[in-house]
């Protein structure tokens, strides 16, 4: 192993001393590259994310997140393998988009709340796009047709629904739990005791909080921004250096086999870098293409999330033990199955896309239709959905394990009768 590191080294050197030398080559383009990726990351990503980044920080230190591990723990860990704590992140990372999921990972990690494995399986399906990005800059933005909505949100957030049941195999299996003397009734009481353990451990005044919060969101979005600038940049000297033809001719031949129309392969290999340009160039890959081609690849991209998004979560994980193989290959497979989860469910959602097409006209006028940034009237109002969604999530996260826990007498009479 460390004998490769020296050849993993010159390698990474040499890449960035190419791209350095065809940024030099292609001065005013990487600056137009750079210029883009800073809109994406003002206009979309800075005020999506750092409400959330925040919130979630103080509902860290307040226990709350505690309080939500110790209700959940009987469901989420036979449905997915994870501790209770996993359904606040699993709620969080749906409504905040990536990476709030592998952020709130990477801190239960360092609080000894996750084992490596837990980890990896929570990181792979809570690593979603956010609400406001789908509706507001790809469905109207990009697609300009607030219905597709209903078909992007089924097919992305449905198939990280199954990607987390499938991710349960991972890792080692750890031995049977120990029967205990603990009844259901107790269990709200023990989620309270945690979180005011929970909070007397933090010992921080709010106002510390706060200033914490504030300080760790800000630097982790500019390391966001970063990132998609970056991305931007290589993704354009790599198209005008022509690197990019033998990536378009690989996806060309990919798409050929799956029945998906070449002329999308730009899209796919766009969105293998960063997942605004890629989802655009989905939506605007030419008016004779089948929407649902082009949908679908939209979908694939938002799953799969882009290389800056990948970069995001490895710095994220950085000062953990979790493994990126394992979050690279759920991505792969999320991405896959959301595609063909949009060619399933095109046609039986489409009175839901035309109902909601019509429903939300006001909506779609607010956004920018141009580059998929969003006015300030508009902005308002996703960000309300988006909490909406967050809040929607716990209570629906709740409310199953309170229909688990009423038919639990019943699977323990049956199994009485039964023996």
């Amino acid at each position: 192993m460390s004998a490769s590191r020296p050849w993993t080294t010159a390698w990474t050197a040499a890449g960035l001393l190419a791209v350095a030398a065809l940024m030099l080559l292609y001065p005013a383009p990487s600056l137009t590259a750079a210029l883009r990726g800073l809109s994406i990351w003002w206009d979309i990503l800075f005020p999506a994310l750092v409400p959330f980044f925040v919130i979630a920080e103080l509902l860290l230190g307040f226990g709350i997140v505690h309080f939500f591990g110790t209700l959940l723990d009987p469901m989420m860990r036979p449905l997915f393998r994870v501790p209770g704590i996993g359904g606040f992140v699993m709620a969080m990372g749906l409504a905040s988009g990536y990476p709030v999921g592998a952020k709130l990972t990477a801190q239960l990690w360092e609080q000894r709340l996750l084992g490596r494995d837990e980890g990896e399986r929570l990181v792979a399906f809570t690593t979603t796009s956010d609400p406001i990005f789908l509706i507001g800059a790809v469905s109207v933005g990009f697609f300009h047709d607030v219905g597709l909505a209903v078909v992007l949100a089924a097919a992305h957030y449905g198939t990280s629904v199954i990607i987390g049941l499938l991710m349960r195999f991972h890792g080692h299996r750890p031995p049977a739990p120990q029967p205990t003397a603990r009844h259901e009734a107790s269990l709200l009481r023990r989620a309270m005791q945690a979180m005011h353990r929970a909070r007397l451990q933090d010992s921080r005044t709010f106002g510390e909080m706060l200033r914490d919060a504030i300080q760790s969101s800000l630097k982790l979005i500019m390391v966001v921004g970063g990132l998609v600038v970056f991305f931007c940049v290589v993704l354009e000297v790599l198209t005008l250096s022509h690197i990019m033809n033998g990536f378009y001719t690989a996806v060309n031949s990919l798409l050929h086999i799956a029945g998906v129309p070449s002329a999308l392969s730009q899209a796919v290999v766009n969105g293998m870098f960063e997942v605004t340009l890629g989802a655009k160039s989905a939506a605007g890959a030419g008016a004779e293409l089948a929407l649902v081609s082009k949908v679908a690849i939209a979908a694939f991209i938002l799953s799969w999330s882009g290389l800056s998004v990948h970069a995001q979560v490895v710095s994220l994980l950085n000062r953990t033990d979790l493994r990126y193989a394992p979050f690279g290959l759920a991505r792969l497979a999320h991405g896959i199955m959301a595609a063909a989860a949009v060619y399933a469910l095109w046609e039986p959602l489409s009175p839901a896309r035309a109902a909601l097409a019509q429903s939300a006209p006001a909506l779609a006028r607010t956004l920018d239709a141009d580059g998929g940034g969003l006015y300030p009237s508009a902005f308002p109002a996703l960000l309300s959905l988006s909490a909406l969604l967050f809040v929607s999530m716990l209570i629906l996260i709740v409310l199953l394990y309170a229909v688990y826990a009423g038919l639990r007498p019943f699977a323990r009479i049956l199994s009485r009768l039964r023996s």
